[in-house]
């Protein structure tokens, strides 16, 4: 466009090429703060990214030359200092900051965040593995949790076709991405876990993209919600390189939604040249144990013969000594029969009855004797006890003892003895004595002795 005299009147070009000026005259250099996100390396190897921070972003170039100038390379979520000038991209109308060098200040907020998660979960024991549950071999429902009009969806499906294995694929449509994602994807989980009897299995399926982006699969509410499930999940979540907290809580991790389909589904075709190869293998080892148990058979008859011929000689001599046996056992018990009477006929004459009767009056007469003999020989025995007694108490102490009389004796304090007393010489005062009289007895102690 031209300039009046009036009226200034930029053309597009120009009004940019004056704001570019103006902006690059005013910030030579500068340094700006910020998160560093959607990074992107193309083939020339310069990195294109945006740096944010809550409430604004700005377009950042690094070019390939500077990042042998850094101390580590660039990630996203990383938070840094940028070094460098703004510029105006004229062909866009965008302004960006042209870096020279960055400042590292750790990881970002989110990235904070996950690690932070992912300590808590893995304490709690969520990423445990004995807690993982084994996806069935050949599972005949699958459910997909994803959204209807992403790729991930389209990849999962081409592996499964391409596969051609009889298993019902069930999209459950959720959010992947933005505010209420997490919540979203939770309640389908507890949805399905409580609904879907017939389902072998659970896919969490998801492109690649930023931390931002993926950040609904590493919300807390989101983890549990996998934890809690009563079939197994899978995460498919992201590129080979992103790791999300659902893939540490899943029961099976796979780097890519096409990654995870073809972990679930078998190759048919490969199925179907195991089978037949298994068959023909099994096959031909049937007929080779069969060649050889025949061959055993022929030759096991050669060395045996003819059975049937062995079975009737033996047959024969089998009856032949049945009949052999069965006489030798009658002509044998006739022969202990014979001898039976015999016996009994000579036991009958020498008969031991009348000898036993004799005996037995024998007895009876000598019992007899022997008893009359016993109560005379008691009686005189009692008749010489008697006068014995009577002499025996004439003459004993205890009838004199009865009479009125004392036997006294001395008590020896050491030994407990008794020494009979004759004489009073034999104590003096304070002795202890023992006075047995005819019914009892006396301990006594001396107070005088008089002779």
């Amino acid at each position: 466009m031209t300039t009046t005299d009036h009226t200034n009147v930029y053309s597009v070009s120009s009004l940019t090429r004056e704001l570019k000026n103006l902006v690059e005259n005013k910030f030579r250099f500068i340094r700006v703060q910020g998160e560093i996100s959607n990074l992107k390396r193309p083939y020339s190897g310069h990195s294109y990214f945006t740096l944010k921070d809550d409430g604004a972003q700005l377009r950042a170039v690094l070019f390939k030359g500077q990042l042998r100038y850094l101390e580590k390379d660039i990630a996203d979520g990383q938070q840094v200092v940028c070094h460098g000038r703004i510029s105006v991209y004229e062909p866009r109308g965008d302004y960006q900051i042209i870096i020279d060098t960055i400042d590292f200040h750790g990881s970002g907020l989110l990235q904070l965040r996950f690690e932070k998660l992912k300590k808590l979960l893995a304490a709690e024991g969520l990423f445990a593995r004995e807690k993982k549950k084994v996806l069935p071999s050949f599972p005949k429902e699958i459910i997909l949790v994803t959204s209807p009009s992403g790729a991930a969806v389209h990849d999962f499906l081409k592996v499964w076709r391409k596969r051609a294995f009889p298993a019902s694929i069930k999209v459950f449509p959720v959010r992947v991405q933005g505010t209420g994602a997490a919540e979203e994807i939770a309640t389908a989980l507890a949805t399905i876990n409580l609904k879907m009897k017939t389902a072998d299995a659970i896919v969490l399926c998801r492109g690649g993209g930023s931390l931002e982006d993926l950040w609904a699969f590493n919300e807390e509410i989101l983890a549990r919600a996998i934890a809690a499930s009563r079939l197994p999940v899978v995460s498919a979540v992201g590129h080979e390189v992103d790791f999300t907290i659902s893939d540490f809580c899943a029961d099976l991790r796979a780097a890519t939604p096409t990654a995870a389909a073809e972990q679930i589904f078998p190759d048919t075709t490969e199925l179907m040249r195991k089978i037949t190869s298994l068959q023909e293998k099994m096959a031909y080892t049937v007929w080779d144990r069969l060649d050889n148990y025949q061959q055993r058979i022929y030759q096991n008859s050669r060395l045996l013969g003819d059975m049937r011929f062995l079975f009737t000689n033996t047959t024969l001599r089998l009856d032949h000594a049945y009949e052999s046996l069965l006489a030798a056992m009658r002509k044998g018990l006739e022969k202990r029969q014979t001898q039976c009477e015999d016996l009994s006929s000579r036991l009958h004459s020498h008969s031991p009855a009348a000898k036993v009767l004799i005996q037995e009056q024998r007895l009876h007469f000598a019992t007899e004797k022997l008893l009359y003999l016993f109560r005379q020989n008691l009686d005189n025995k009692k008749m010489a006890l008697s006068r014995q007694a009577a002499l025996l108490d004439a003459v004993s102490p205890l009838a004199t003892l009865a009479r009125g009389y004392a036997i006294a004796g001395k008590l020896d304090p050491k030994t407990g003895k008794t020494t009979l007393l004759r004489n009073s010489r034999q104590v003096v005062q304070d002795d202890r004595i023992e006075i047995r009289l005819h019914q009892g007895r006396l301990e006594c102690g001396v107070i005088e002795v008089k002779e």
